[in-house]
């Protein structure tokens, strides 16, 4: 099947919904704001078909809008593009089941059935099994401000996408069509007569809400299902099925727990957080109970099951009515607690392995009575849910900045009078550290009293005690570079009375901090109490962010591939169990794109059946709002771990490790030179992009800034990117690749950087991910924000940036010998060039915008600019 045939279902849904949101204006603003937005999109569309008189037509017409007018235009170029992403992900469903109905056309790469079909090849069945078996994957949800779309919207986007599912069914009737065309044209009037825009910023507990409808609305059924899946092709393929309990993929959760730099977070927010995790989990439990009530009639009963519910009529029933009242208490509890009220002391359910005990009762009750194929239904998919989930649903990351528990500790040695904690050298704060950790009086004084900073940070750990380890997951620590970072976490869990502490997670973000990351592990493997405490395991996470924001996005990927080589080498001669945690985020200068690619393109032995992983903003919704796409999701995390597992890539040869030394001095120093060292770069940064009114937008609960200073340095990496996506110029992803390579291919290495494009994963998909950002980018819509908005004394910085981007152009195709980025990705480009006409008219009004704005039409204009960043980030497919 061509990729024009297979791509028709979604040209027709793009058309259908099109069709639909013209009617929709036409209806709901009038007939003058359609002709006015018919007349943009006709513009828009020859001026991206090479016409230059239609350009500067497009660009006079949207300079004369009157206020009025704006913010309908706006609104209905940025719905477009919303109902295009829907259209996408629904036809990434379609494509992923489309070989069930066609074999010629085969699975999708990645998927479960592609994956078995190749690994058993060269693999034996046992070790296949016992690989996928045993996969710890977690995926841990994140706040951080790159969500800019409501819930109200993406609950009716996500219907959209489900009615395009019904139109898919084989020989719909005339009214099926004709009912699913009208629900459709509901979505999409209910969808224009909603506020795009949040009007309150919301707190860290509202987040905490949003990271449980995703597991509520989408994961919660699709978890079960997916692992039907994986059960049957285990049971097929190998003649062994997937456990009961097994857990191949879990998910963690920083919403409510992440304080860095975010002062909103606070120990009670934490403590809230974790109680309406399980307050929302007891909810589903007592849902799914409930139902098998309904269900299990049946009288056959095991002996075990007898002796516990005695003669009962309906046994089933009598346990699981027992269950129910217990969850009922558990959730009066929480309720009490979250009130700020003294719970009752009726029995409820504190671990998960209290509630899994009944149902595995009944489960092998009904296995041993003659209704196994019962206990494989409802049942078997709540023991399921029970394994991934617990009783808390997502358990919640701790994390805190290492200089924060340095002034804590500084506080208590001054008031003890033993001296200053933050002025001792690294072996006088071990030797500290290790002499109280092995003691057992308390360190500190009953009448210790603390500033409000100290406080907070001591309260976060009695937070800790009282929740446990059912409740939170790592602590991980923020600007971590020496082992008094880590040891101190560990005091302060045992001074706040933790039963079973956390484990303690250094979190290596900056070039420096990821080059000095092997000799801090080494130096703490080599303290015998460390030793002895962590029971042959270590978790270290990398940040994707800082790194690239610090020292530009190739030096950044290098350093990051070094540190794991480095890392899994001292772990395994020290035969220690590592876990790599990704701090990726959803922008290609943020760690993002594409899961599959991203996991096998990792140095070997980084992912070795074990992965933590950061679905951060709007690409938790991407990824897991539908079901079809988490499915897909889930399908490529479990493949390209086990693959990673079972078959990992070669190492890098020396001679590659040679250039890649070369282009990542090369680009860091380029970088550097132009965001750092160019004094005009900031001043140029503030009028060239939307940097101040995104600052506005209510899309996160933390502040933009960690400090408030100017320069880049305290911008956090998501406002920096967001910013430059905005513009189209994405400059965070490609500033000092484009020049590095362009040294490399002159000076004789062409040959070898194709040889290493074509050779070596890692390699591969850095230059395949440019390639994306200049499918992306274009410096004439740029162009467009520099002439209206920078001062003529700073444009020729934007003119200098352009001609960067250019010159990475060059390189970049140079290398992988492409005519066109994306050449090997059709329909991605494809998607690229359909989005094209209706995001430049948001461009253009944003630049329009953006000038009154800043010429004193600021609160009559603001609703409009706030639609149009929306849109734009709806338009490329991710903000930060």
């Amino acid at each position: 099947m061509s990729d024009n045939r297979s791509d028709a279902p979604l040209r027709e849904d793009i058309r259908q919904l099109g069709g639909l949101l013209g009617s929709t204006i036409h209806e709901q603003a009038g007939e003058g704001v359609y002709e006015t937005v018919e007349e943009i999109r006709g513009l828009a569309k020859e001026a991206r078909a090479g016409d230059a008189e239609a350009g500067r037509a497009l660009e006079a017409r949207l300079g004369q809008l009157p206020d009025e007018l704006i913010i309908p235009v706006v609104r209905a170029f940025s719905q477009f593009l919303n109902l295009a992403n829907i259209a996408e992900q629904h036809h990434r469903v379609r494509r992923s089941r489309a070989w069930v109905r066609d074999p010629e056309t085969g699975p999708l790469r990645g998927s479960l059935e592609e994956f078995f079909n190749r690994m058993l090849d060269g693999v034996e069945p046992a070790a296949l099994h016992e690989t996928v078996s045993q996969l710890d994957i977690e995926l841990v949800l994140t706040a951080h401000p790159t969500e800019v779309m409501r819930r109200s919207l993406l609950q009716k986007y996500n219907r959209i996408a489900e009615l395009l599912g019904q139109g898919d069914r084989l020989d719909p009737t005339p009214e099926e069509i004709e009912e699913v065309h009208q629900s459709l044209k509901r979505e999409i009037t209910a969808a224009w007569q909603t506020d795009e825009i949040r009007r309150r910023r919301p707190d860290p507990q509202d987040e905490a809400r949003w990271g449980l409808a995703v597991i509520e609305q989408t994961l919660w059924d699709v978890i079960p299902h997916y692992l039907r899946r994986l059960d049957r092709i285990l049971q097929r393929r190998t003649g062994e099925p997937l456990s009961l309990d097994a857990a191949p993929i879990h998910f963690g959760s920083w919403m409510g727990g992440d304080r860095d730099g975010n002062p909103r977070v606070t120990a009670e927010v934490t403590r809230e957080v974790c109680l309406l995790n399980r307050w929302k989990a007891v909810e589903l439990y007592e849902r799914e109970i409930n139902q098998l009530i309904e269900e299990l009639s049946l009288q056959c009963a095991s002996a075990a099951l007898r002796d516990w519910v005695g003669n009962a009529w309906e046994p089933y029933r009598a346990a699981l009515k027992q269950v129910r009242d217990r969850l009922h208490a558990t959730r009066a509890w929480i309720d009490a607690r979250l009130a700020g009220r003294r719970p009752s002391d009726a029995p409820i359910y504190w671990r998960t392995a209290e509630l899994a005990e009944p149902l595995m009762i009944c489960y092998r009750s009904l296995q041993q009575s003659g209704g196994g194929v019962v206990a494989e239904g409802r049942l078997k998919d709540l023991l399921r849910r029970l394994s991934v989930f617990g009783l808390t649903l997502m358990r919640v990351d701790i994390r805190q900045e290492s200089t924060r528990h340095t002034e804590v500790l500084d506080a208590i040695t001054q008031a003890l009078g033993i001296g200053s904690y933050s002025a001792w050298d690294e072996a006088e704060r071990q030797r500290f550290l290790i002499r109280e950790l092995d003691n057992r009086r308390p360190l500190i004084p009953r009448d210790f009293a603390g500033d409000e900073a100290v406080a907070e940070v001591l309260d976060t750990f009695s937070v800790i005690a009282e929740m446990g380890a059912d409740s939170l997951g790592a602590y991980v620590i923020s600007m971590a570079s020496k082992p008094s970072d880590i040891l101190a976490v560990k005091l302060l869990q045992k001074e706040a009375g933790v039963k079973t502490p956390l484990r303690v997670v250094p979190l290596f973000e900056t070039l420096d901090d990821l080059n000095g990351a092997q000799s801090c592990l080494e130096a703490l493997l080599a303290i015998p109490w460390y030793r002895a405490h962590i029971a042959g395991e270590q978790e270290i996470m990398i940040g994707y962010s800082d790194s690239a924001k610090d020292a530009s996005h190739l030096t950044a990927t290098w350093a990051l591939y070094q540190t794991q080589e480095q890392l899994v080498q001292t772990a395994r001669r020290h035969d220690i169990q590592l876990t790599l945690f990704h701090g990726r985020g959803g922008s290609i200068g943020r760690g993002g794109g594409p899961t599959h690619a991203a996991i096998l393109s990792q140095p070997p032995g980084s992912a070795a059946g074990r992965l933590r992983v950061t679905e951060q903003g709007e690409m938790i919704q991407a990824k897991f709002g539908l079901p079809g796409i988490a499915e897909r999701n889930l399908e490529l995390y479990t493949t390209a771990v086990a693959e990673a597992t079972l078959a990992p890539p070669a190492p890098p040869e020396d001679e590659w490790r040679a250039v890649m030394d070369e282009l990542a001095e090369r680009s860091c120093r380029d970088y550097r030179a132009m965001v750092r060292e160019t004094p005009a770069f900031i001043d140029y940064f503030r009028h060239a992009t939307p940097e101040h009114e995104i600052s506005h937008l209510a899309i996160g609960s933390r502040p933009a800034r960690r400090k408030p200073t100017i320069g880049v340095e305290s911008l956090r990496a998501i406002p920096w990117i967001f910013s430059w996506t905005q513009t189209r110029l994405l400059l965070p992803a490609w500033l000092g690749a484009g020049s590095a390579l362009a040294e490399g291919l002159a000076g004789g290495r062409e040959s070898q950087l194709r040889h290493m494009y074509q050779a070596w994963p890692f390699f591969r998909a850095f230059i395949d991910m440019l390639e994306m950002v200049l499918a992306k980018s274009d410096p004439a819509v740029a162009a467009w924000y520099d002439l209206r908005l920078v001062p003529d004394e700073l444009r020729g910085l934007g003119e200098t940036l352009r001609e960067r981007l250019a010159e990475t152009r060059t390189s970049v195709l140079g290398v992988s010998g492409h005519d066109n980025p994306l050449d090997e990705a059709p329909v991605v480009q494809r998607s690229v060039g359909v989005r094209n006409p209706y995001v430049d008219p948001l461009n253009l009004l944003q630049v329009e915008l953006l000038d009154r704005v800043r010429n004193g039409h600021e609160e009559d204009l603001r609703e409009a600019l706030m639609i149009c960043i929306n849109g734009i980030a709806a338009g490329m497919r991710n903000t930060g």
